[in-house]
């Protein structure tokens, strides 16, 4: 089976997916940006299809997509008109174009300041002297948040790559595997299934294995890495992910690794007991559930994130949980009960204190919760929802209880 072109994928015609230029074109004008220079590779994606590397230049009522390398590739991708793509390395040669077809005397051009390296963006200051710049990429992350029915096709069939995962955990876990023999049979299963073997984080320098998984008394060790349950990874050179720790019977293992497919991300946890878990493990996972499900029951659209945050620990002190409820040990604790997922792993929204914006329609966010009680244990669920005003859907397919194999 060939490569399938982003194009074709997702049930939606082509004319809805160059709409999303459109979009953004009306948004630059209401800002008063004179256009927009686009080169991050998951922007460049969603709005032309490809990831082969290149520039978007978006201006008010016109665009041009300039591929540095792999034209042939970018040609057999794209959904956008063929005559809006050039192929150009030079970055100097672009910005020359894009001055001729923008007020000379200066203005306001759209980048992505989040994502460019100091010298990246010295060399644009330096090639549109007189322009002052402002970053874009929050007007394309709040594009981005609203998925369309082809994007949750995608994110679905994501979600069926994560549960060949899962499956292979209840095949494989057993007293005696080490967690990295368990995330090799994990990973192996996600690729099989479709996984392309990377996910991305929009943040700087990020490292990690291919996710979080972790077993024992190493569940109590909170790497700084992300932010969550992360394991202690194999050396400090990468400190989170699986270890070559030895899984006991009794253990508890936490199994949280993201798959991407056709581009867009799926992202679940699950616990799991070699053999069975005790009464009070059992009661401390149902609660958990409790607020997963409280939380499910009762996101609407319109919803703010910091809404949602305090419905989560307000569910917590109802059922006697505040202390265990997103505790790291050590006193500390996590604001945030979840995040955005798309072409990102981690995108806006974020349900949690600090982010005051409403989550809308079709928005997918994973709500990622854990209970740590150090005298106890750790046990950990995470599914994604796709906010809906008819009733929100679980998009994760694997089975949300604890699991004693």
């Amino acid at each position: 089976m060939g490569v399938i072109p982003f194009s074709c994928i997702g049930g939606e015609s082509i004319m809805e997916q160059v709409k999303r230029i459109q979009t953004l074109q009306r948004l630059i004008a209401a800002q008063g940006l004179g256009g927009a220079l686009i080169g991050y590779s998951r922007n460049i994606l969603y709005f032309t299809g490809t990831a082969q590397p290149s520039h978007l230049v978006v201006l008010p009522d016109e665009y041009t997509l300039y591929v540095r390398s792999g034209l042939d590739f970018a040609l057999n991708d794209i959904f956008i008109p063929k005559e809006k793509v050039k192929e150009e390395r030079r970055l100097d040669k672009i910005s020359e174009v894009f001055l001729k077809r923008m007020q000379p005397s200066g203005g306001k051009i759209g980048v992505e300041l989040d994502i460019l390296t100091a010298e990246q963006f010295l060399n644009i200051k330096k090639l549109f002297p007189g322009y002052d710049f402002v970053n874009i990429s929050p007007l394309v992350l709040e594009q981005r948040k609203t998925k369309t029915p082809g994007e949750i096709e995608q994110i679905r069939k994501a979600c069926q790559a994560i549960h060949a995962g899962h499956e292979a955990v209840l095949s494989s876990l057993k007293d005696g595997i080490t967690e990295l023999e368990l995330a090799a049979a994990v990973e192996n299963a996600h690729r099989l299934a479709g996984h392309e073997g990377i996910f991305f984080i929009r943040q700087p320098d990020f490292f990690m294995s291919r996710g979080p998984i972790t077993s024992g008394p190493n569940l109590f060790k909170i790497s700084g890495v992300v932010y969550t349950i992360t394991g202690v990874g194999l050396s400090p050179a990468v400190p989170a992910g699986p270890s070559q720790r030895i899984i006991n019977a009794g253990d508890i293992v936490i199994v949280d690794i993201p798959t991407l497919v056709n581009g867009y991300h799926a992202d679940q946890t699950r616990t799991y007991c070699v053999g069975k878990a005790g009464k009070e493990i059992h009661s401390m996972y149902d609660d958990l559930q409790a607020i997963a499900d409280h939380l499910i029951a009762n996101i609407r659209p319109g919803t703010a994130c910091h809404d949602i945050h305090r419905m989560a620990v307000d569910k917590a002190y109802e059922l006697g949980r505040q202390d265990q409820f997103q505790h790291f040990g050590g006193g500390k604790r996590s604001r945030l009960i979840g995040h955005g997922i798309g072409l990102e792993l981690n995108e806006p929204p974020i349900p949690s204190e600090y982010d005051h914006s409403p989550v809308e329609e079709d928005y997918v966010i994973a709500l990622d919760m854990h209970m740590l009680d150090e005298g106890l244990g750790v046990v950990k669920l995470e599914d994604m929802i796709l906010i809906k005003r008819t009733g929100n859907e679980i998009l994760t397919t694997s089975p949300r209880k604890l699991f004693e194999v």
